[in-house]
C-alpha cells in the first residue's frame, strides 16, 4: 500500500511539473481548438507513400507537413514524429525528413523508417521551409512583445501534430515515438517531457545542460529560438528530461560537439540513471557518446534503428 501511495505521489508530482513547464512557454493558442487538414498531394515510390499536408492547428497560419508510410504495409502503424534541425538553413525545414541533409546519414529518415515498418510525420517549424516568410529574429521579437515565446509556439505546433496523428486510422496511437537532430533533438525531449502519449524519445546531438553551456560561454551557439524566459529559475535540463521517465529514452551525443559540453552530458546521465532506477526502468534510459562533432554517424543511425526495434 505504501509503495502504491509513493507511485501515485510521483505521478502527481510529474503532472504538476509538466503543467509548470508548459506555463513557461508563453501565451499559447487553445490546445483544444479544432484541427483541419488538407491533403495537398500524394507521391508514391516503390517503397514509400508521401502525403504533403496543410494543417490548421494553431489558428494563426497553416502548417505544411509530410506524412509518410511504407507502401507495402497496411493496418495501424507505429509512427515517429520527426523534428527537423536548424543549421541556419531556413529553407530546408521538413525537407530534411524526406530528402536528408549532409550532416545526417542516408537514406533520409522518411525512407529509413518506412523500411523498418514505421510511419512518420514532420512539420515545418515557425520560420522554416514554407513558413520562412518572416525572419526568426523578427518573429521572436514580435512574439515577445505579445507575451508569446517562439520556442513555446514551436512546441505547441508539435503537440497539436500529435493530436492530428490521433485522428488517423492508419496510426497506432499506442506506439508513438519522437526524434530529431540538433534543434529537432531539443524538440524531441521537450515534447516527450510534456506529453505522455509519446512512448519513445530519441534525441541526437542536442542534450545540452544549460548551466554547463553558460560555463563554457556557449550561449551564442544556439539560436534565439532556444531561450525560454525564466526557465532556469524553475528547471534544469535533467529535471525536464526526468519527466520522460520511465518511458524509453535514447540520447546520442558527439564527444567533440560544443553544443553539448561533456561535463553537462555526464551530469544529465547521472541524474537520469537515478530517476529511471527509482521509477523501476533502469534499462529504459541510455546515453551514448561518439567520437564525432555535431553530426550523425553511421554507428549512430545503426544504434537508433536498433533502439526502435527494441522499444517501438
Amino acid at each position: 500500500m505504501a509503495t502504491q501511495r509513493s507511485q501515485a505521489s510521483a505521478v502527481d508530482s510529474k503532472k504538476k511539473q509538466r503543467q509548470e513547464l508548459y506555463q513557461l512557454l508563453g501565451k499559447l493558442p487553445d490546445r483544444h481548438r479544432p484541427i483541419a487538414v488538407e491533403i495537398v498531394s500524394t507521391q508514391e515510390t516503390d517503397e514509400l507513400i508521401i502525403e504533403k499536408l496543410l494543417l490548421d492547428i494553431n489558428g494563426l497560419e497553416r502548417v505544411p507537413a509530410y506524412f509518410t508510410k511504407p507502401k507495402n504495409k497496411s493496418g495501424k502503424l507505429p509512427v515517429v514524429l520527426f523534428n527537423h534541425s536548424h543549421f541556419g538553413q531556413y529553407e530546408v525545414g521538413k525537407e530534411e525528413f524526406v530528402r536528408g541533409r549532409p550532416e545526417m546519414q542516408k537514406p533520409p529518415y522518411a525512407l529509413a523508417l518506412a523500411r523498418a515498418g514505421y510511419a512518420g510525420l514532420c512539420i515545418d517549424s515557425w520560420c522554416f521551409g514554407e513558413r520562412q516568410e518572416r525572419k526568426e529574429t523578427d518573429t521572436f521579437k514580435d512574439m515577445i512583445w505579445h507575451g508569446q515565446v517562439l520556442w513555446g509556439m514551436m512546441v505547441y505546433d508539435n503537440l497539436r501534430a500529435l493530436d492530428y496523428l490521433e485522428t488517423r486510422s492508419d496510426v497506432d496511437t499506442k506506439r508513438i515515438a519522437t526524434m530529431g537532430m540538433s534543434m529537432g533533438s531539443t524538440m524531441a525531449w521537450w515534447l516527450a517531457a510534456l506529453d505522455e502519449r509519446i512512448k519513445i524519445c530519441v534525441d541526437l546531438c542536442c542534450l545540452t545542460d544549460y548551466q554547463e553551456l553558460i560555463k563554457t560561454k556557449g550561449l551564442d551557439l544556439h539560436g534565439i529560438y532556444y531561450y525560454v524566459p525564466d526557465l532556469l529559475n524553475h528547471f534544469t535540463t535533467s529535471q525536464i528530461n526526468g519527466l520522460i521517465s520511465p518511458r524509453p529514452h535514447f540520447g546520442l551525443a558527439g564527444r567533440f560537439d560544443p553544443l553539448t559540453p561533456l561535463p553537462g552530458l555526464t551530469k544529465i546521465d547521472q541524474a537520469l540513471k537515478e530517476i529511471y532506477k527509482k521509477d523501476g526502468a533502469p534499462d529504459a534510459w541510455q546515453l551514448r557518446i561518439y567520437d564525432v562533432g555535431h553530426r550523425e554517424t553511421e554507428a549512430m543511425r545503426t544504434d537508433i534503428m536498433a533502439f526502435y526495434r527494441k522499444w517501438l
